[in-house]
């Protein structure tokens, strides 16, 4: 499917889902919060750089939109798309090009979310948010020219596992390619929210650190270039993000983070070599990184 004619489906979509949430209540009745069947989110995020697992695929700002819309609290359609902000990429091979104010991916997905605690399950020891997803990535057909870089277009099946009800709300995030590589890469984060103004459940202004590390296989690391036959620990990342609730239905965050391939040596060293690929003359495998990002939802 065309990915404009895509993005502008999704859109109207959402606006129809939109539009029948408010309109589905009679004039002069006020409806109750949890009777809606349908809910929409819209996104804008920034970024310093453009990262994937621990590795640098645009050593400039990016620019994320995104939007997704979810019906009976269980099944989410989303959307985001990825753009260039500079002209970075006419120095990469591959064919990449300068597409400075263009998009160089495009991401539609679907999940199905369910909340499981011990009001549902006596023998379970805390809440369990778990979310089940399908991600088709598209990348524009001016870019790589089949090359594999970054022409080609892949598709993953994904799950996260969260605990938010325990104090390092721990999350669980598993993602397989089965299209490109087949390849596999597990994450597990660990973090605490701090609230600093407003109510400790739902806080006005959060500050939340967290550490995460992941895992990858063979396929995986070899999809990315940083080894041929070696999987195991990849990138470690430390994080501190602190969001700000501006009004119910709206939410600004900001976050610095710092990437590094710690733990293994072997990918270390291909993490190095890849970041040569994208930043000349740096043979470095840590990053930091920051952003901003304004969400609201309805």
């Amino acid at each position: 499917m065309n990915a404009k004619l895509m993005m502008a489906l999704v859109a109207s979509a959402m606006a129809f889902g939109a539009f029948a949430q408010e309109a589905k209540a009679p004039q002069g009745v006020k409806e109750k919060e949890d009777d809606s069947f349908i809910s929409t989110e819209f996104g804008l995020s920034f970024d310093s750089k453009f990262m994937s697992y621990g590795l640098v695929d645009n050593n400039d700002p990016i620019v994320t939109p995104s939007a997704s819309m979810t019906l009976w609290d269980h099944f989410t359609f989303s959307v985001e798309a990825l753009f260039d902000t500079t002209k970075y990429g006419r120095e990469r091979r591959g064919g990449y090009g300068n597409r400075a104010g263009k998009y160089m991916e495009l991401d539609p997905g679907a999940s199905i979310d369910w909340s499981f605690s011990k009001e549902d399950y006596d023998w379970l020891p805390t809440k369990f948010d778990v979310s089940l997803g399908y991600m088709y990535e598209y990348h524009p057909r001016s870019m790589g020219g089949g090359t594999g870089e970054p022409g080609d277009d892949t598709q993953f099946i994904t799950l996260d596992i969260e605990c938010p009800d325990l104090w390092l709300e721990p999350v669980l995030s598993f993602e397989r390619d089965i299209d490109r590589d087949n390849g596999t890469y597990v994450n597990l984060e660990i973090g605490h929210t701090i609230g600093l103004i407003g109510d400790d459940d739902d806080p006005t202004l959060a500050l939340k650190p967290s550490i995460a590390q992941g895992i990858g296989n063979t396929q995986r690391t070899r999809g990315y270039g940083i080894a041929e036959d070696h999987g195991g620990f990849m990138d470690t990342t430390l994080k501190v993000e602190l969001t700000w609730k501006i009004r119910e239905f709206l939410e600004l965050s900001g976050y610095v983070a710092y990437y590094d391939y710690i733990f293994d040596s072997t990918l270390r060293e291909g993490a190095r070599e890849y970041t040569g690929k994208s930043k000349r003359g740096s043979d470095e495998s840590y990053h930091f990184v920051g952003g901003v990002a304004l969400k609201a939802s309805f």
